[in-house]
């Protein structure tokens, strides 16, 4: 049945056919061209970024005409360490975007082995491969435990799949034992109640968090990330990325936003209230609902790929996965009029 079927299942469909090409949601240039008389304004629900963002703050003039200086970065690593609850700001490194982060990674870490958790965010898999070191997608955490780097995202995307953090610690120091280090992108974790996030606990054997700012915040155009690790690490990728890495508006802006703890909880309850909404209409258009976060929902159902083709021509664009057609990944609408018209294109038609 195909309420029974999982991401992991068609992760592992997909290895068995090879790997597939790297794709993202975003892409919205080639929604519009394969759907030329689609309504506009196009709504894009391919991303899992919050719809609604923080407010700005009133920016200095200062932000945009200086380059920033060291003391601000530090200000802002601060902020985001008390964000994240993490007991020293040394161990911390702010990085322009996550995605930046995921590139860098390979120049410092070595060791030939990669282990990867499961199917996930395919920019893991490509950097490490472009870097000329054998990748393994693996089904089970344990299989991480004998590489030299292991990646886990947590929670997973796109299927929102949840490691406790005490199996990762644990995994993190076995790792340790013969050199290994554990990375653990936790971009969507922010939105999560509860004790469920890595970061807290390091420094860890030699494990790696890394912590997106946009996703959360909604303000992924900033170009702004976090890695957490030990204080040696944080120094080391503050010197690979070098001086002014992030940005004057950048600091400013999300110095506001993580230190705002009453704008999160209330966020994360909306979220939760808005990714319960979206699954009654996922579950009323006949798909399944497998998994997902607050910020997305991943659906599957055999008639997807109809489905899928019906989204575009009302201007409205998901995330597709070309290896399986039968998965979609829905992020959240952000105004009223954007829920309406999700509902009225995935109410089912007349036969």
């Amino acid at each position: 049945m195909e309420a029974n079927r999982t991401s992991e299942d068609a992760g592992r469909e997909a290895r068995a056919v090879g790997p597939t090409p790297v794709y993202h949601g975003g892409d919205l240039a080639q929604a519009r061209a394969r759907h030329p008389q689609a309504p506009t304004p196009w709504i894009d629900l391919s991303t899992g970024i919050n719809p609604c963002p923080y407010p700005l703050p009133p920016l200095p003039p200062q932000a945009w005409t200086r380059l920033p200086e060291a003391a601000e970065v530090a200000a802002l690593e601060r902020v985001a360490a008390e964000a994240f609850d993490v007991h020293d700001p040394a161990l911390i490194a702010a990085t322009p975007g996550t995605q930046a982060l995921i590139q860098m990674l390979p120049r410092l870490l070595a060791g030939p082995r990669v282990a990867i958790l499961g199917f996930t965010y395919q920019e893991h898999a490509r950097v490490w491969r472009e870097a000329g070191r054998e990748v393994a997608i693996v089904d089970d955490l344990a299989a991480c435990a004998a590489a030299d780097v292991a990646v886990v995202v947590n929670p997973n995307n796109p299927d929102g799949r949840l490691v406790p953090a005490g199996d990762l610690a644990a995994l993190a120091l076995r790792m340790q034992e013969h050199g290994g280090r554990l990375i653990v992108d936790e971009a969507f974790v922010d939105v999560l109640e509860g004790e469920v996030a890595l970061a807290p606990r390091l420094p860890l054997g030699r494990a790696v968090v890394l912590r997106s700012f946009g996703k959360t915040w909604g303000l992924a155009g900033l170009r702004l990330g976090f890695a957490i690790g030990d204080a040696d690490f944080a120094e080391a990728l503050r010197r690979a990325f070098g001086p002014w890495a992030v940005s004057g508006p950048a600091i400013a802006v999300a110095k506001a936003a993580l230190a705002d703890r009453d704008w999160l909880a209330t966020e994360r309850r909306r979220l939760a209230a808005a990714a319960s909404r979206l699954d009654a209409l996922l579950l009323a258009a006949g798909l399944a609902v497998i998994g997902g976060t607050p910020l997305y929902r991943l659906a599957v159902g055999d008639h997807a790929a109809t489905l899928l083709d019906r989204l575009g021509a009302a201007g409205i664009h998901v995330r597709r996965f070309p290896h399986d057609s039968r998965l979609l990944r829905f992020g959240l609408p952000g105004t009223a009029c954007e829920w309406d018209r999700l509902a009225a294109a995935l109410a089912p038609t007349a036969e």
